[in-house]
């Protein structure tokens, strides 16, 4: 059996110093706030070659938090992809802003920069690109139209723990940067996490206060804030696996090498990466015309996969306010009718990966 997802492994790997890092929080008493947040938040920022780093109670609330501290009012447009996870969406609709999709780059994935500037208009606000299945969008580009029409740029990176945008750190190109701590990703908590990242002091001055009941000192309240703080034991824990995230990294990029060498043919579109990026390959996307076949066939071979993502947020119920039609976004749907991800993680070994992709080319009629 090949698991999709495998949390235990990295606890039995990191045991002892888990352990230990829950048991000096436990022992403290101090469980929001103090030295344990502080220290991650610290480490975190230097990582990702960032000067402030906040933590905040998930990665939706990372994305919420950020764009009501870039400004975002009732009524303001915000540009996102038209494939990713709804959170980037729901963000949006949280701050009453009006999310506007831009679709993707067929090959990576990501935002494409050439369709971002017919998508603004006067009441644009922000462009949220997500760094999607942890390979990071093609920055440069987009933070040059931000320039030119005086916007923010917000990345989601909840999938991009350590990748690189030519020879830095993801964490700081923006003006913020938005983080999930959810257990399943690269760095993952115990629970649900979240951050932001940016060099500038007002935006994370204004998102810790926000997510601290719109306070800085107690019982004085400046605005309406919310309660969305990173705890202590989540802190020392991200704090121990921190260290580890490169070197888990190299690991999931060795299964990705596997995959990419080993399915080589036209029956199956593998992603494309772009010069100067690192990925940090939280998924390994394929696209396949016989998705669901694939799909059954890996089930039966105790195989695990998953389909991300299976609807696109646009024919969403949630979003069907906006008006968009069936075929709005051909490259999003499009994908959703195609991609499945293979399993990657940093706990899987050569011959499992290798095992893995013999099973998709034999699920397919290729070998």
């Amino acid at each position: 059996m090949i698991p999709f997802l495998n949390l235990k492994s990295p606890y039995d790997e990191l045991k002892v110093e888990i352990d230990s890092a829950i048991a000096r929080v436990l022992k403290s008493g101090w469980y929001i706030g103090g030295p344990e947040l502080q220290k991650f938040e610290d480490e975190y920022a230097s990582f990702c070659n960032a000067k402030y780093a906040v933590g905040v109670g998930n990665g939706l609330d990372a994305l919420y938090l950020a764009l009501l501290a870039l400004g975002v009012k009732p009524g303001d447009e915000v540009i996102v992809p038209s494939n990713t996870y709804i959170a980037t969406w729901l963000a949006v609709s949280k701050c009453g802003g009006i999310p506007v999709p831009v679709e993707p780059d067929v090959g990576t994935y990501n935002l494409q920069p050439d369709l971002i500037e017919a998508a603004i208009t006067k009441r644009t606000k922000v462009i949220l690109p997500v760094h999607l299945y942890g390979q990071p969008a093609d920055l440069d580009p987009i933070l040059a139209i931000a320039t030119k029409y005086g916007l923010k740029v917000l990345e989601d990176a909840a999938q991009a723990h350590g990748a690189y945008y030519k020879k830095r750190r993801i964490g700081g190109h923006g003006d913020v940067v938005a983080w999930s701590f959810y257990p399943g990703k690269n760095l993952g908590a115990l629970g649900d996490g979240g951050a932001i990242t940016t060099n500038d002091p007002d935006i994370a001055d204004r998102v810790r206060m926000l997510g601290n009941y719109g306070s800085k000192e107690k019982y004085i309240n400046k605005v309406e804030g919310t309660n969305s703080r990173l705890d202590s034991l989540q802190a020392a824990v991200l704090s121990v696996k921190l260290k580890y995230l490169d070197e888990w990294n190299l690991r999931r990029k060795a299964i990705a090498n596997i995959y990419m060498s080993t399915l080589l043919a036209d029956e199956i579109i593998l992603p494309s990466i772009l010069n100067e990026v690192q990925s940090a390959w939280h998924l390994f996307p394929i696209r396949v015309e016989k998705r669901d076949l694939l799909l059954a066939k890996l089930s039966e071979k105790s195989i695990g996969s998953l389909v991300h993502y299976p609807i696109p947020p646009h024919k969403q119920d949630a979003y069907l306010r906006l008006g968009f039609s069936e075929d709005a976004f051909p490259r999003a749907s499009a994908m959703a009718d195609r991609l499945i991800s293979l399993p990657i993680s940093p706990h899987m070994s050569n011959d499992e990966a290798a095992e893995v992709a013999y099973s998709v080319k034999e699920s397919l009629g290729l070998s």
